[in-house]
């Protein structure tokens, strides 16, 4: 692999940077009552994976076919309900350890970072200001949930728009993806980008190495490893 330092960093939200564990599922049953009348009996799994993919499993699993008019309808209620909760937000969670002098270190270094994360734009927003999370971070260049089932799409989509923004583009090996499941690692992977795993969520530091991570960590709290995984 190529040693040339990282210059564009991607990270992940939801137990990369914060635990707002449950949350997710509490929107979702609202979204769902509110939009359709119907009470949510069963969730899929949400780690790692995109709120295009989610709720269009949601709606499946309830008996209804997912519309992209139904898909947009779950998603302003989920807007809607993420910007009621917004100023109790921090009461729900915690910013993990780390994420905050990780983000302004890579900051101070010349380091450009945004987001690949399922969430939705409005969403992923509330959720890093709720704990100063965005002040970083580049959320105009990043890949959401909104784009594609397929979570290396966002990948794509992230680095065509830095390259955009900034007027050149960023080699595959200058790229890091940090995320805390294997679909984050293997999203990096397609692109040959550096993939990152966190160990802080629902999958071990064995199960990131085995996804194929280049570096594994077990939380963000060593300021130093950190910044040696993502700029070499």
């Amino acid at each position: 692999m190529n040693s040339t330092p990282p210059r564009l960093v991607l990270w992940d939200i939801d137990l990369t940077l914060v635990d707002l564990r449950g949350l997710g599922g509490r929107w979702y049953t609202d979204a769902l009552l509110a939009v359709t009348g119907t009470t949510l009996r069963e969730l899929p799994s949400f780690p790692g994976r995109t709120e295009r993919a989610i709720t269009t499993d949601i709606l499946t699993r309830h008996d209804f076919e997912p519309t992209d008019e139904l898909i947009q309808r779950m998603w302003r209620e989920l807007v809607r309900l993420s910007e009621r909760g917004r100023a109790t937000l921090a009461q729900f969670g915690h910013a993990l350890p780390g994420a905050a002098l990780a983000l302004s270190t890579l900051a101070g270094r010349g380091v450009v970072q945004s987001l690949v994360t399922g969430n939705l734009p409005e969403v992923a927003l509330h959720k890093l200001a709720a704990f100063d999370l965005h002040g970083h971070l580049d959320l105009e260049i990043g890949g959401y949930g909104t784009l594609s089932a397929h979570r290396p799409d966002l990948v794509a989509h992230a680095m065509a728009l830095a390259a955009e923004k900034h007027g050149r583009p960023f080699a595959p090996e200058a790229v890091a993806v940090v995320g805390d499941t294997p679909h984050d690692v293997t999203a990096a992977l397609e692109h040959g980008t550096i993939a990152v795993g966190v160990a802080t969520g629902k999958h071990s530091a064995d199960e990131l190495a085995d996804a194929g991570a280049h570096h594994v960590l077990t939380d963000l709290s060593d300021t130093d490893a950190v910044i040696r995984a993502l700029t070499g």
